[in-house]
């Protein structure tokens, strides 16, 4: 069943800037039940009324039915999605950005409109758990009020995306299927169905 559109009005950012080193090829570009991994990421985020896709400059097309995608350059080419979450939360609106890569080619709207219910005041990031209770930034809600942060952790020399929020601000929800949370680093993962 597919719910209406988060209330939040969500800002859908998807990263596709990677060098893809591990999959051989631009796995952007691979495709996973006739479509590619792009294509999915941004399908799950068809719902939100802003879009950014944060990659190279006449890199990819995306098919009409997806709708607009407004298309910025990573502001810190090759630094990694920590530097992809900075190019979103820099040429998104105020407020709330749902924040992804394309190597996550399970998520669905569903999933999205599951952690806007989850925003609590105060909160500037809220993020899904897997079944070990581990967070997933790399498929999370993050506000546009942690770029100042962002930006010095980058500036300082960090590169992981979990220190993206400070854990005080983040909200984690649980309850998700498994395979939400595979991640296709190599062709042979594409394989893999959940």
């Amino acid at each position: 069943m597919t719910r209406p559109p988060p209330e939040l009005g969500l800002t859908g950012a998807v990263t596709a800037g990677g060098r893809s080193s591990r999959f051989g090829s631009d796995k952007a570009l691979a495709l996973l039940d006739g479509r590619t991994l792009l294509e999915r990421a941004c399908a799950s985020l068809q719902d939100c009324p802003a879009r950014l896709l944060i990659a190279p400059p006449g890199r990819y097309a995306l098919p009409a039915h997806l709708g607009r995608w407004n298309m910025h350059p990573d502001l810190r080419p090759g630094e990694g999605p920590l530097a992809g979450l900075e190019s979103a939360l820099t040429h998104a609106p105020p407020g709330w950005v749902a924040f992804t890569g394309v190597d996550l080619p399970w998520l669905t709207p569903d999933y999205w409109h599951a952690l806007s219910a989850a925003v609590t005041p105060g909160c500037l990031s809220v993020q899904a758990t897997d079944g070990q209770g581990r967070p997933q930034p790399l498929a999370a809600l993050y506000h546009t009020d942690l770029l100042p942060h962002v930006t010095a952790l980058l500036d300082s020399g960090e590169r992981r995306l979990r220190h993206a929020a400070p854990p005080e601000q983040t909200v984690q929800v649980g309850g998700f299927e498994a395979r939400t949370f595979l991640n296709v680093n190599t062709p042979e993962e594409l394989m893999v169905d959940g």
